[in-house]
């Protein structure tokens, strides 16, 4: 089984934002392969939104994935992803969590296992609540955005990942979230490592 979590902001308020960029991501992929009428349903007793698919790959056994949506906000986004691996005894390898990420250009992707949150607090949350960083990320770049303040250039404010997308930047952002979907299917299909030497950025 794998638990493939979008992060995002829950409430229609946040809907469009460059932070909302898994949420877009894991709906996109539910749209392709939910049954007739399915939706998300809301799990209270998990602070989340779940979904199911199952995967039947050309080769091997189908696999069994929740696509979950967090209803913690990103700072809480560990507190579902815990509650839900718990449940249904997910190791942290099994995991993969789907989100925006300032350091890399509008457009790039970058699949990876572990490593540090990069100051993005909704990794930071899923850390903390696994005790571990040992589960798979893919990293959806909105572009790093530099800023004036206090006479210094600062990078990454929160206003830039609460704010929605140019009209200029609705093009690469459609174009990110097809391939954000397809590098699940591929990963799904044919495994994380060559999902991740056909859509790692170089």
């Amino acid at each position: 089984m794998k638990l493939i979590v979008g992060l995002g902001n829950p409430g229609e308020y946040h809907l469009k934002q460059r932070h909302n960029l898994g949420f877009m991501v894991i709906d996109a992929l539910f749209k392709d392969y939910a049954p007739a009428k399915e939706t998300f349903r809301e799990e209270k007793k998990f602070s989340a939104e779940l979904a199911e698919i199952i995967w039947q790959p050309k080769k091997g056994k189908e696999v069994r994935a929740i696509l979950v949506k967090p209803l913690t906000f990103m700072n809480g986004s560990g507190i579902a992803v815990k509650s839900i691996a718990s449940f249904y005894k997910i190791e942290a390898s099994d995991i993969w969590i789907v989100h925006d990420e300032v350091d890399l250009p509008l457009g790039a992707m970058k699949i990876r296992l572990g490593g540090s949150s990069a100051g993005h607090k909704g990794i930071e949350s899923v850390i903390e609540h696994l005790k571990t960083d040992k589960f798979w990320r893919f990293r959806l770049g909105i572009g790093a955005q530099k800023v004036h303040k206090d006479g210094k250039i600062v990078k990454h404010i929160d206003d830039f990942v609460l704010g929605t997308f140019s009209e200029s930047e609705k093009g690469k952002m459609r174009e990110i979230i097809k391939r954000g979907v397809k590098a699940l299917e591929d990963a799904l299909e044919e495994g994380l490592e060559k999902a991740m030497n056909r859509f790692n950025t170089k």
